[in-house]
């Protein structure tokens, strides 16, 4: 086997890693035979955000299985083409091939950490919690029947079906405040009945 051999297999395995992980959308091996192993995928816990339930740190390790397969794609190529198509000496081009290859592995994870990972738009539960929204009566609630309600959430206005708490009838326009959510339908009080007024 020659050093360009070396090189294009190491290219192969890498470019071939990117492309999965990138079809796959990512390799998480999470808590190895219950210990914690190895995480390829950037983080492990309980939440979607990638975050350690540990100690609550949100970073992601530098060494991961995306900027390894990048490190040896971009090691494996350039170490091909000084091999392939220069005369110099292979320790030489051994430093350029791993230089080139950490290059490429940090630009990936900047990009990852600082474009594609936003700690600033973490999803949180509670910001779509439906008891105690506020809202108003878009179709009017029959008494025992179901109408439509207006709430902003989230920074989005959004509807969805609604019955009265206790049965009554709801005009069309009146503030309402939601009580409880259960089966896609909220169920509603008016505002002036919970504020005392």
């Amino acid at each position: 086997m020659t050093w360009s051999d070396f090189y294009l297999i190491c290219f192969a395995v890498g470019f071939l890693f990117s492309l999965f992980s990138f079809v796959l959308g990512g390799l998480h091996f999470g808590h190895f035979a219950h210990g914690h192993g190895f995480d390829f995928g950037g983080g492990h816990g309980n939440g979607s955000t990638g975050t350690h339930a540990g100690n609550g740190s949100d970073e992601m390790s530098p060494i991961n299985l995306f900027t390894i397969a990048v490190f040896l794609a971009w090691f494996g190529g350039t170490g091909y083409l000084v091999t392939r198509f220069s005369s110099i000496w292979f320790a030489l081009g051994l430093l350029i091939a791993m230089g080139a290859g950490l290059v490429g592995a940090a630009i990936v994870f900047l990009f990852l950490t600082r474009v594609l990972i936003s700690h600033e738009e973490n999803m949180d539960p509670a910001d779509y919690e439906m008891a105690g929204v506020l809202g108003r009566i878009s179709i009017p609630i029959r008494a025992g029947g179901t109408g439509e309600i207006i709430y902003s959430q989230a920074g989005t206005r959004r509807t969805c079906g609604a019955r009265s708490e206790n049965g009554s009838a709801i005009e069309k326009g009146a503030e309402i405040v939601v009580t409880r959510y259960d089966k896609g339908i909220a169920y509603v009080r008016l505002w002036e009945e919970m504020s005392g007024e």
